[in-house]
């Protein structure tokens, strides 16, 4: 079960990054992943405050995880702005190896196939993001890449810290307090900015409330995995995500795969099979 529920929130977090991505296109990505965390946060906060749950070890972590993933995702887009496409997004998604690194420190032992999975999809996951072995990029679009890589990996960690020993209601509360900080420090980042003062049409609502549910949605999955499952496991199973971006990008907007995306897709649903065989 573990691993069926991370596999979800790989296939929820990638049919959402690939509406951010459509919608980022009108948008500002800033304005973008406020309003979509507000809604997140509109939905989760009442659910979580009815099922509840006990202690507070849940609150540092999730501070934690929404001011870390709020810059490592504003590292990420500034990363993009300014360097190449096919060698930063590459770089990010190698994030995952954060959270399977801290699972072997704390003394995981996963079996030989989900070693060998967990290296298949890795992988695999980097080279659908498209990797340009020969695009050119200067040293900030490669630090900031690599601080949004850490930053992504170390939010999967600590989301999986505040989801321990609490059931549901556990993962509802961390993850509650996760988008209290993020949109707070959107909210400051937004205002800085000026970004707010940009026009929202009333058509783009329904998606950032899909972006935004879409959200919540794989991060329970990830938290009630992460809560019986493997953390060198369940982090990577959760991390596949930018397989199935790749894929509705070439349903829906026609978009042509290169080859080395097409090995990486089959690469890691390889590495997939072999997690779950395991």
């Amino acid at each position: 079960m573990p691993a069926l529920l991370a596999l979800l929130s790989s296939l929820i977090w990638g049919t959402s990054d690939f509406l951010g991505g459509t919608a980022t296109r009108r948008i500002p990505g800033p304005v973008v992943v406020g309003l979509s965390q507000l809604v997140a946060l509109l939905a989760l906060a009442p659910i979580a405050v009815l099922v509840g749950g006990d202690g507070t070890s849940y609150v540092v972590p999730g501070i934690a995880a929404g001011m870390v993933g709020c810059v490592s995702l504003a590292a990420f887009y500034r990363a993009l702005a300014t360097g190449t496409m096919g060698v930063v997004a590459p770089i990010a998604s190698l994030g995952v190896v954060v959270p399977v690194v801290v699972g072997l420190a704390r003394g995981e032992a996963p079996g030989t196939l989900q070693v060998v999975g967990i290296a298949l999809a890795v992988v695999g996951v980097v080279l659908a993001s498209g990797p340009e072995l020969s695009g050119a990029a200067g040293a900030r679009p490669l630090l900031l890449s690599a601080m949004s890589a850490l930053g992504f990996g170390t939010a999967l960690v600590l989301v999986a810290q505040g989801s321990r020993g609490g059931g549901i209601g556990r993962v509802l509360l961390v993850l509650t307090v996760m988008r209290m900080s993020s949109v707070l420090l959107l909210t400051v980042l937004l205002v800085l900015t000026r970004s707010w003062r940009l026009p929202v049409s009333g058509r783009d609502l329904p998606v950032l409330a899909a972006i935004g549910l879409g959200d919540v949605l794989a991060n329970a999955a990830y938290g009630v995995a992460s809560q019986g499952g493997l953390l060198s496991v369940v982090a990577v199973l959760g991390s596949v995500y930018p397989v199935m971006t790749v894929l509705l990008a070439r349903q829906l907007l026609h978009e042509r795969l290169r080859p080395i995306q097409l090995a990486g897709v089959g690469t890691a649903l390889a590495g997939v099979v072999l997690l779950a065989a395991g």
